[in-house]
């Protein structure tokens, strides 16, 4: 807002005035590509981090961790992670979780683990942050068997010993009941509901339903109650089969624990009868989103449209969601956005490229790792929204923030 331009004038006030007392140093533009970064401005954040040598304020990790944060791509984030290394700059848990993050995304777990090792070997004790980033990463392409060892790993004895030399290696000995053994001692990390959510996703994403039932009773085993986030999981793995019963059947278990419903289960319970061309129950449902004072989403307005087949139901969908103003939004592959193909949904990750960035185990570059397109989403992590696997996202950037506390509240008054 207003209060977002006056901070960036006074900053560029500072910055160009030659007999200025103070002048900007690297806590400020730290600060600075702070703002931008929560503002969404990822030019303005990499003009400001290019200024940084330019002005002789030197860059730290901190600095480029920063930049990492902004990307997505997980060429773009190990290109930064290189060129930090280059600066002569070590990474720290931060840097690592953030490239971690980015393979997994891109559904390259090889890689992902082999960073996870790389930060291992240079002696980084791994945070629960970055041990939900990995189990994410297996999570995403229903990697049940290599997310379970990351799960147990995080709950053996105080100084557990981990051991992934790769991703064949971690299968073997997952499979095997056993883990391979790595050099350095970790302390326990306790798995939070974040964690359990993130592996209930992993037997989601494997359509193994079952399991996931059998770990969401786990949950409460455990000493956890199950949020809107785990609820949501259960039902979207349901609604990937279709089956509708079931997926109203957790909807029902979830409000008599006093869990309210939020955006994404009314789209999820949408989804589910929209499968099944069923336009009379998604109506109600759409309604009923808006009852409850959640403005329905583009995925919602979607499959409204996506399934109004005579001109009495196109009318009313159209007047439902806005007059015909959203035009529905259709997928490469023909499908409207919203509706899967053959009850699942259809996420394009893990890109192919034969020149692509790959940690190697040893923590050096070598190239010639081909992606895989895999079906899936991140547990806990923030996604676009056409993947609607990953509305059940509810982990935040807290831990991977480069500005401190302190100096956040200072800012407040800009963001």
């Amino acid at each position: 807002g207003d209060k977002y331009k006056e901070a960036e004038a006074i900053f560029k006030d500072l910055l160009n005035e030659k007999r200025a007392s103070f002048k900007p140093d690297q806590k400020m533009f730290h600060m600075m590509i702070y703002m931008y970064k929560k503002a969404g401005d990822y030019t303005q954040a990499r003009k400001l981090f290019a200024q940084m040598p330019e002005r002789g304020i030197p860059q730290s990790t901190v600095t480029f961790n920063s930049l990492m944060s902004f990307e997505a791509d997980y060429k773009e984030v190990s290109s930064i992670y290189d060129q930090m290394q280059r600066a002569g700059l070590k990474p720290d848990v931060v840097s690592y979780s953030l490239l971690i993050k980015a393979y997994g995304k891109a559904r390259r777990e090889d890689e992902a683990l082999a960073v996870f090792e790389e930060m291992l070997d240079a002696g980084i004790r791994p945070t629960r942050k970055s041990y939900n980033i990995l189990l994410d990463a297996f999570a995403v392409s229903g990697l049940v068997e290599e997310a379970r060892t990351v799960f147990k790993t995080m709950r053996r004895h105080r100084y557990a010993r981990l051991a992934f030399f790769n991703l064949k290696e971690l299968q073997k000995g997952a499979s095997a009941g056993f883990l391979p053994c790595h050099t350095i001692c970790l302390r326990r990390v306790e798995p939070d509901l974040c964690s359990y959510t993130t592996m209930l996703l992993a037997y989601v994403n494997a359509s193994d339903m079952d399991g996931a039932e059998k770990f969401f009773r786990r949950i409460k085993d455990d000493g956890l109650r199950p949020n809107v986030v785990a609820y949501g999981t259960l039902m979207k793995g349901y609604s990937k089969l279709d089956d509708v019963e079931k997926v109203m059947r957790v909807y029902e278990r979830m409000r008599m624990q006093g869990v309210e419903p939020n955006q994404t289960i009314f789209t999820t319970i949408m989804d589910a009868h929209g499968r099944n061309s069923d336009f009379g129950n998604a109506v109600i449902w759409f309604n009923e989103m808006e009852t409850r004072g959640y403005p329905p989403d583009k995925k919602a307005k979607n499959i409204l449209l996506s399934l109004a087949k005579t001109p009495e139901e196109q009318e009313e969908a159209n007047e439902l969601t806005g007059n015909g103003a959203v035009q529905l939004e259709v997928k490469p592959n023909g499908v409207p956005a919203g509706l899967g193909t053959s009850g699942a949904d259809v996420d394009e990750g893990g890109l192919t490229d034969s020149t692509a960035h790959h940690h190697s185990l040893n923590g050096a570059s070598t190239s010639d790792l081909n992606g895989r397109n895999k079906a899936g989403s991140s547990g806990c992590e923030d996604e676009d929204d056409d993947d609607d696997d990953d509305d059940y996202e509810e982990m935040d950037d807290e831990e991977l923030d480069f500005v401190a506390f302190k100096d956040k509240r200072e800012l407040n008054f800009a963001t």
